[in-house]
């Protein structure tokens, strides 16, 4: 039998780290909606928003929910790091799910080229997401998610 303390990856779920996935998810969520419209009119979202937003949680409980408490300086550095995780991950999960679906046509003639591929529409993605109002919404957004997560680690320890 083994023990909480054994496992080196479990972690105590607490305040911070709740707020941060939220506020992320919430984030990913209201940047997905922004960039819809600047995608091409025949672009299939399905459950795009939806995908972001767990993908803002994650982030928010991974990445910023560990760093919690350290000062409001380091609040703001680490809103505006967990904003920038989740816009590379979610550039790299939806580019490799669009590679993954070309791949399934057989549009590629090898390995390398599929992989070269995900770093295409990566930078495709990203200069869609080269807009002041999505620049600015994540930048803010992750200046209040920081400050906020720094706020639920003061009070709720």
């Amino acid at each position: 039998m083994r023990f909480a303390h054994e496992y080196p990856r479990l972690v105590m779920p607490d305040a911070a780290r709740l707020i941060a996935a939220i506020c992320i998810g919430a984030l990913a969520y209201v940047v997905s909606l922004q960039i819809k419209p600047l995608m091409p009119e025949s672009t299939a979202f399905g459950s795009f928003a939806y995908i972001n937003a767990i993908l803002g949680i994650v982030c928010g409980w991974t990445v910023m929910g560990k760093r919690a408490g350290r000062g409001v300086v380091a609040a703001i550095n680490n809103g505006l790091s967990g904003a920038l995780v989740l816009v590379i991950w979610g550039l790299l999960l939806h580019a490799s799910y669009q590679m993954f679906d070309r791949a399934m046509d057989n549009w590629y003639n090898g390995f390398f080229t599929a992989m070269a591929a995900i770093f295409q529409f990566m930078a495709e993605y990203a200069l869609v997401m080269v807009d002041p109002l999505v620049l600015f919404s994540l930048m803010a957004g992750g200046i209040i998610a920081g400050l906020a997560t720094e706020y639920a680690w003061r009070t709720w320890r």
